[in-house]
């Protein structure tokens, strides 16, 4: 059987369905309307070149737009769907790649997401390409893997601030927080439970708590709180739906604990909020929304 590396104009293809012991390619593309479901045995990083696309994963459900990056670790499973006009191009690294990552730069990968200039995407193509031209063996991926591994540098600040007397503890805690994270933005159109978390990343509520506080300046129930009112800004801004609509869509359980929220984060109400978007032109609009410069910061 032979690989398929590249997944285009509606075309759908699941590595999970493919027999063992047929090699699965470590460079991948998904483009206008294709659809790709990676395996459960390798870590994957997405690179978004052009348009945009949704993934959904066990983390939960993602939009990812132009010069956007998002990882996922292997027990993530995500499917990943271009759309119209998207260009999506991904590396899939089995324990050995990961491996010679670390004999290379003494650094790992981790979940999470951010943002990308022109240059480092422009880049990513290019090692991209050529990775996947001598993609046979580990050492074609080097030069990408140190790219991406670039690419995670404000990510990898925050494994200092994580407890642990070694190295790789607090390397090892700061992927089970970026863990916990990522399951809070997949999952911003609902509130998420302390339990869940805890039960997700293998912690106690307490410490779980206690190191997110301490690693993000922010707690996860804050966290959650602002994604949803975020999530509900979007909606606003991008769809005809009605307010209560809007609030459901966000995780409330009413029109008016959402007004209070949203007015208390925006400091105006959500009417205000959608008709001054209305009359501002395009690019402004776009301004409106809370930007970061990565968007899993740390």
């Amino acid at each position: 059987m032979q690989q398929v590396s590249w997944v285009d104009r509606g075309q759908a293809v699941s590595f999970d369905k493919q027999v063992d012991d047929v090699p699965r390619p470590r460079c991948v593309g998904v483009a206008r309307l294709g659809s790709l479901q990676s395996s459960g045995t390798s870590f994957t990083v997405w690179m978004q070149l052009r348009g945009s696309a949704w993934v959904e994963a066990k983390e939960g459900k993602f939009r990812l737009r132009q010069l956007e990056w998002i990882a996922f670790e292997k027990e993530s499973r995500p499917l990943i769907q271009a759309g119209r006009d998207g260009l999506c191009i991904a590396v899939s690294l089995d324990a050995e790649a990961l491996r010679a990552l670390g004999a290379l730069a003494d650094c790992s990968l981790y979940a999470g997401r951010g943002r990308m200039t022109r240059h480092e995407a422009r880049l990513a193509l290019r090692l991209w390409r050529e990775a996947k031209a001598g993609q046979a063996g580990v050492f074609a991926l080097r030069p990408l893997l140190l790219h991406l591994a670039s690419l995670q540098r404000e990510l990898s600040d925050g494994i200092q601030r994580c407890p642990g007397r070694s190295r790789s503890r607090k390397r090892q805690v700061f992927g089970r927080m970026q863990r916990a994270r990522m399951y809070l933005e997949g999952n911003s159109h609902r509130v998420v439970r302390i339990g869940e978390l805890a039960e997700l990343t293998n912690f106690s509520s307490w410490y779980l708590s206690k190191t997110f506080q301490t690693l993000y300046q922010e707690s996860p129930q804050s966290l959650s709180a602002r994604l949803r009112l975020e999530r509900a800004a979007m909606l606003l801004r991008d769809t005809g739906m009605m307010i209560g609509e809007v609030a459901s869509a966000s995780g409330f359980d009413n029109c008016c604990s959402f007004a209070r929220a949203f007015r208390a984060r925006f400091g105006t109400s959500a009417t205000r909020y959608r008709h001054a978007v209305e009359t501002l032109p395009p690019d402004s609009a776009k301004s409106t929304n809370p930007s970061r410069k990565s968007i899993a910061s740390v």
